[in-house]
């Protein structure tokens, strides 16, 4: 279920006595706002700070997601997702609170959040923002590359080695460097598209599975996909991660590379790995790895 808040900045009060601090003129006189209003400074993390604040209990307990004016709530049966439904009602209507009921999407499966459609086990790329890939022409400045990253990184989550694909376009956006497009460019352009309109979709995460990490290094980046079993009994991806070496990494010796790539995605999805029933077992095709796990005898 996706719920919309009406009037979402307005909703929080300016403090008495602060008023003056948000005032503004106009043609007519000086105005002081008494509630909260769009191009304040502090305005996002304040709203924010406020939604987690009134339902802190239900994001606590792992069934709500909040962003901004935007409320997720989710279960796993009808009975428990009315309670939970009720629930939040109450809280939103003690703290004098409304949503938008056009903007609601009530006992459905399926529901389209911050970009991503989720539904039962699976998240997938909004198809909307998708449609206008096909048509995207090869960028001609620096900004129509930063453009084009800027979209590729949202999603990048879903695209295996990402970094590693796409640094001919990183190396375009870097100083001093001077635009030219090459054919590398033209053709990790075109694999870009092409890997964001095949539609890859990830299976939701589930901390009572066991879960499977393989890890690569290349010259340019690491790369890592966390996998699980589905309910079909084979594997799956989760997750992706990718990240580019900086100028120093890009000396490291190959199995610093390798096992920086195994860090890099501990670190990145130890919300998931710690306090896990099963062991994670990593996957690297460096075996030298092996031996950090063997005592080793000094003369």
């Amino acid at each position: 279920m996706k719920l919309d808040l009406r009037n979402g900045y307005n909703n929080v009060w300016i403090k008495d006595g602060d008023q003056w601090k948000a005032a503004f003129k106009t043609n007519r006189r000086l105005f002081e706002p008494t509630v909260m209003f769009f191009r304040l400074s502090n305005l996002p993390a304040t709203f924010q700070a406020f939604m987690n604040d009134i339902l802190s209990d239900f994001i606590d307990e792992g069934w709500c997601i909040i962003y901004m004016d935007d409320i997720l709530l989710f279960s796993k049966d009808q009975r428990e997702h009315q309670e939970r439904t009720e629930w939040l009602m109450c809280q939103i209507r003690k703290h004098d609170l409304y949503f938008k009921p056009e903007k609601c999407k009530f006992n459905v499966t399926e529901v389209v959040f911050l970009g991503m459609v989720i539904q039962p086990d699976y998240i997938a790329m909004d198809p909307v923002k998708l449609a206008g890939i096909a048509d995207w022409e090869p960028p001609k400045t620096v900004k129509g590359v930063r453009a084009f990253l800027g979209f590729g990184n949202f999603y990048r989550k879903f695209i295996g080695k990402y970094a590693q694909l796409a640094w001919p376009l990183h190396d375009l956006t870097q100083k001093l460097q001077k635009f030219e497009w090459t054919t590398a460019c033209q053709i990790t352009f075109d694999l870009l598209k092409k890997k964001f309109l095949s539609e890859p979709v990830l299976l939701m995460p589930d901390t009572d599975k066991p879960f499977v990490i393989e890890a690569d290094a290349s010259k340019w980046a690491t790369g890592a996909v966390l996998c699980q079993q589905g309910s079909d009994g084979e594997w799956h991806p989760c997750r992706y991660l990718s990240k580019s070496f900086s100028p120093t990494e890009r000396n490291y010796e190959i199995y610093d590379r390798e096992l920086l790539a195994i860090t890099r995605a501990l670190t990145e999805w130890q919300h998931y790995l710690m306090g896990g029933k099963y062991k994670v077992v990593v996957l690297s095709d460096h075996k030298n790895l092996t031996y950090f796990q063997v005592a080793q005898k000094l003369n």
